[in-house]
This record gives C-alpha cells, sequence and structure tokens, in this order.
C-alpha cells in the first residue's frame, strides 16, 4: 500500500502535463457528477417519502401515487420480443460482442420498448398508464448469451442471480457473441406508480374551449386541400375575414359537440409524465421502501465517489503545484 502511495505520488510529481491534466479534470469532472447525481437521488427519494399513497377513485388531480396491481387493456395483447412472455410492459437490448486489439467491448445493434397503455387497478377502480419515459423497476429481468443476433434459446437462468449464477452468466458470455437482456412488467403483478394524474370525460371534466378551437383549426390548416373546398365559398383560391370567421365557428360547434359527448362519458383516469424534473414518473413492480432503499444506496455511492475523487483531485493539485 505505502508502494502505491510513493508510485503515485511520483507520479503526480514527474507526469508530462497533458497526462496530469487529462487525468486531474477527469476526476474533477466525476466529483462534480457525484454531486449532482447525489442530489439528484436524494430528491427522488424524498418525493416518494413525502407523497401519500391515493386510492384511484377518490384520488386528486394532479401529481398522485399508486398501489395496486398492472393488467393489460383489452385488445391486441403485448408480447416481448426475445423470450415471446405476455406482458404489460417490455425492454429488450440485443449487443454483439467486438474485439479490437486487446480491447473488447459490448455494441448494441438492436434495442427497444414497448410503451403501449395499460392498466392499474386497486379495490376502488382503476386508472390507464401511458408508461413513455418513465422509470421503470422490474422484478423479471433476464441476461443470456447466444452465437446469433436473434436469439434461438430462452434464458436459463431466471429470478433472482445467486453468486453460482453471476458465475455461469459470465462464463458462458465470454464464449458466446451475442448478449441479449429483456426486462418485463407482467399482467396481475403488484405496481407502484407516481406520476400526473388526471380524469378525463364525466360530468366533472373541464375543457378549455379556445385552446380546443385553436388546435382543431390547425388541424384542419394542416391539409390545405380540403380546407378551401370547405370555406372557400366564392372560389377566389383565398380565405377572406369573413370565412375565416366560418372556419371558427364551425371549429366552436365541433368542439363543443365534443365536449358534451366526453361528459356524457364515463371518466376515464389517466397518469402519466409530468414534464416536470422535480416530479420523477416512476413505475415499479418492487415495493415502495425497495425503491426508496435503492435511491438512498445510490445517493451514497454518488456522494462516496464526489468526496473520494474531490480530495484525489485536491491533493494531486496542490502537489503538482507545491513540486
Amino acid at each position: 500500500m505505502a508502494d502505491s502511495a510513493h508510485t503515485l505520488k511520483q507520479w503526480v510529481q514527474t507526469a508530462p502535463a497533458d497526462d496530469f491534466w487529462f487525468w486531474a479534470l477527469g476526476l474533477l469532472v466525476a466529483a462534480i457528477a457525484g454531486f449532482f447525481f447525489a442530489f439528484h437521488f436524494i430528491h427522488r427519494k424524498r418525493v416518494i417519502e413525502d407523497t401519500p399513497t391515493s386510492k384511484i377513485r377518490s384520488a386528486a388531480q394532479g401529481y398522485v401515487e399508486l398501489i395496486g396491481h398492472g393488467y393489460l387493456m383489452e385488445g391486441q395483447p403485448i408480447v416481448s420480443p426475445l423470450t415471446g412472455k405476455s406482458c404489460t410492459w417490455y425492454e429488450f437490448r440485443v449487443e454483439e460482442k467486438r474485439q479490437s486489439g486487446k480491447r473488447t467491448e459490448w455494441k448494441t445493434i438492436r434495442k427497444g420498448t414497448r410503451d403501449e397503455l395499460f392498466l392499474i387497478k386497486d379495490e376502488t377502480g382503476q386508472c390507464v398508464i401511458d408508461p413513455e419515459d418513465a422509470y421503470v423497476t422490474v422484478n423479471d429481468k433476464q441476461v443470456w448469451f447466444g452465437n446469433s443476433a436473434t436469439p434461438t434459446s430462452k434464458p436459463n437462468i431466471t429470478g433472482k442471480k445467486t453468486g453460482l449464477g453471476n458465475f455461469a452468466i459470465g462464463f458462458i458470455g465470454g464464449m458466446q457473441r451475442y448478449r441479449y437482456t429483456e426486462k418485463l412488467l407482467h399482467s396481475g403483478e403488484s405496481l407502484y406508480a407516481i406520476g400526473l394524474y388526471k380524469t378525463v370525460g364525466g360530468a366533472g371534466a373541464k375543457f378549455d374551449i379556445n385552446e380546443d378551437v385553436r388546435e382543431l383549426i390547425r388541424e384542419w390548416k394542416t391539409d390545405t386541400e380540403t380546407l378551401m373546398k370547405r370555406f372557400d365559398a366564392n372560389n377566389d383560391g383565398e380565405i377572406c375575414l369573413q370565412e375565416w370567421q366560418q372556419v371558427r365557428d364551425e371549429a366552436y360547434q365541433e368542439v363543443m359537440k365534443k365536449h358534451h359527448e366526453q361528459k356524457n362519458l364515463p371518466p376515464v383516469h389517466i397518469m402519466n409524465k409530468t414534464n416536470d424534473k422535480r416530479r420523477p414518473f416512476i413505475l415499479s413492480a418492487r415495493p415502495q421502501d425497495d425503491i426508496t432503499r435503492r435511491f438512498h444506496f445510490y445517493s451514497i455511492l454518488s456522494i462516496s465517489l464526489f468526496l473520494l475523487c474531490g480530495s484525489l483531485t485536491t491533493w494531486m493539485i496542490s502537489l503538482r503545484v507545491a513540486t
């Protein structure tokens, strides 16, 4: 240990300037990243702990935490591309091992995520989940290897990996060219969800009439030919002010008709991303306590990275300047 410290000290004092500052700046960047990630994970942990769990039927509009079970919606089933399992959500990756001299790396050649709508249900009702851009934690994550870009076999090590299981995966992966990774959420599985909750339709539904009218007119403008046929009454190739008033009147009537129909429909509850970085959208097959423990662990790692790299950077620069 003492010899290693002495060798490092000598290198810091005698290394070429380019090499020294390359490593010093790299450590500084790592320290700054550790600092920001520590606050990021601490904030996520606090948000989850401070947001009370709501029941679907009585949840307020806005940022909400739900606990229930995930289910497929009616219609086409969702099937994972690598294992062919039925699920509510999947993410997959296929990587190829590539050799460059003595360096070996895994290069992603195919990946994908299925962001179809599915349901979360509790004893009071159901809510539609739009999983786009969600941070998803699963119980079913499989990693296995093969010799073709499309897997010809299913993973043979399932569930939580033991030390022996991890050793077997690493040994097999060292001999085969392709690595497959698949993450799944299953229908009927416990589901924790926190995100933007809103209710569409029903007698209590609220609408922004002016914005909906403007959006409908923007939609009509994308099809200029149809717009001219419908509203250019004098066939002069332009829509005059009087004709634009007719456009607005008919758009208003269509919007009001749509709103009336929506108010007569049963209310539909929807959860999706918030577009607010301070309020993450999280879906997890693992319990809430497991998620908070994970973020706590990540924050400790990030703080440790900040302290270690920051201290080492300060020591290196101080020693270099003193010589």
